[in-house]
Parts: structure tokens; C-alpha cells; sequence
């Protein structure tokens, strides 16, 4: 297990998590991601292994259909930087773009088919 550390853009959303090597992405074609285009993190992330830091309440979520699905992002910068899955409560996907050092334009990325759910 490695640490990751990461933000949104103004870096008023930190967080740091422990997870595998990340040498690819997924990404979801549901219909919030899709218009997001975020690459996430294949694996999820489980709430003891994420730390989250934000100043206030500037992290915002953001809920939709079935309203199980956790997107946070900046309430400042916009910034989306990671979803709680519908299909697992309590778990957490990264957006790659976040994490400092990481070049998520050149992993190989899956397509997760969130728009069938």
C-alpha cells in the first residue's frame, strides 16, 4: 500500500488516502461523469484508509437519482475530487487529476458503465 496525497485547484479540499499502485484508470459513462470526464481510481478507497481536510464547509456534494451516490467537490473552485459509489456506501473512488504528481492523460483507463444502472 502506498499514500497519496491530493486537492482540488485552490486547495481548499485536501485529503491523503492509502491504496495499491495506481497504474491505471476508470472511468464512469454515467451522466454526471461523462460531462466530468474524471479519471478515478480503479480501486476504492475504504473511510479508515481517506483523510480529508476542508476548510469550513466548503466541501460541497452533490446527489442525483437515486441519491445514493456521494460526488464531492470544492465549493470554491468546482473542482470534483471523489465520489462515494452507489454500489458501495462508505468507500471512496479518487479523481486522479487530483493527486499531486500523478499523469492520469497517459494510463491506460477503463470504462466503468455507470449509465446502466
Amino acid at each position: 500500500m502506498k499514500t497519496y496525497s491530493g486537492s482540488c485547484h485552490c486547495g481548499a479540499v485536501r485529503f491523503s488516502f492509502r491504496g495499491p499502485e495506481i497504474t491505471c484508470a476508470m472511468q464512469c459513462d454515467c451522466s454526471i461523469c461523462i460531462r466530468k470526464t474524471a479519471y478515478l481510481t480503479r480501486f476504492k478507497v475504504v473511510q479508515d484508509d481517506m483523510e480529508i481536510t476542508a476548510a469550513g464547509d466548503v466541501l460541497k456534494t452533490y446527489r442525483f437519482g437515486t441519491m445514493a451516490a456521494q460526488h464531492h467537490f470544492c465549493g470554491i473552485c468546482g473542482i470534483h475530487t471523489f465520489v462515494e459509489p452507489r454500489l458501495s456506501p462508505g468507500t471512496y473512488r479518487i479523481n486522479l487529476g487530483c493527486i499531486g504528481g500523478s499523469d492520469t492523460l497517459h494510463l491506460p483507463v477503463e470504462i466503468f458503465d455507470g449509465k446502466s444502472l
